[in-house]
């Protein structure tokens, strides 16, 4: 998949556990956990600007596009 999340990392930079961002997103552990492996299909603006606003950070920290080319 050519679309690469990065959620983990900007966790990991903010020390913030996926229950503490679950509870602050308001999101379900199962569906967050399912977006932060990169499994999720699609992600509802709302929830990525709720992500960015808690995590005080851009969608591109989070999201990035990889062709799957090696450089």
């Amino acid at each position: 998949m050519p679309i690469i999340v990065n959620l983990d990392v900007m966790m990991a930079k903010r020390k913030m556990s996926l229950n503490e961002l679950s509870e602050k997103v308001d999101i379900t552990l199962s569906n967050l956990s399912i977006l932060k492996t990169g499994k999720a299909k699609a992600v509802r603006f709302s929830t990525l600007e709720a992500i960015c606003k808690t995590l005080n950070c851009q969608p591109g920290d989070i999201l990035e596009y990889g062709d799957g080319k090696k450089k």
